[in-house]
């Protein structure tokens, strides 16, 4: 098991460097070419929520990339230190459960994110606990072929 572990400060125009990266080692892990848009797309949203909502909060600490190659899996993980209350997509800081439609705030934009993570990965599953948010997102991979 192969891991690739990125911090940057919750600058946005590190972003795009975690973008590249994130690419980069899942092509090497062998995720299907045709994937990788969505790889970087995905990567681009949790990091941006996460830079969003390190720099709402006041957190001065860098987010978190790990990015791991498994057997037949390539997993990315992207983590904030922002606390929460309890797991999953409702309970992260920032997520609105059941306000009004009509009312935009930085909420909004957090839950329009994960809707796009959710919309480009098939597994992904975000948590959220006292020491922060975590996004996990997965795809599978083909092994390499050897040629003779």
């Amino acid at each position: 098991m192969a891991t690739v572990e990125l911090r940057f400060s919750a600058q946005p125009e590190h972003v795009r460097t975690a973008r590249l990266v994130a690419a980069a080692v899942a092509r090497r892990a062998g995720v299907d070419e045709a994937v990788l848009d969505e790889v970087r797309l995905a990567v681009g949203e949790a990091c941006s929520r996460a830079v969003g909502l390190h720099r709402s909060h006041g957190i001065d600490a860098p987010v978190r990339v790990v990015l791991t190659e498994e057997e037949k899996l390539f997993s990315i993980e992207v983590g904030d230190e922002v606390p929460g209350s309890g797991g999953g997509a409702s309970a992260v800081p920032g997520v609105r459960g059941s306000a009004p439609d009509d009312e935009l705030d930085d909420g909004a934009e957090d839950e329009m994110g994960l809707a796009v993570i959710s919309g480009l990965v098939d597994d992904v599953e975000v948590t959220s606990g006292e020491s922060g948010g975590v996004i996990r997102m997965s795809w599978p991979t083909t092994p390499a072929t050897l040629l003779p």
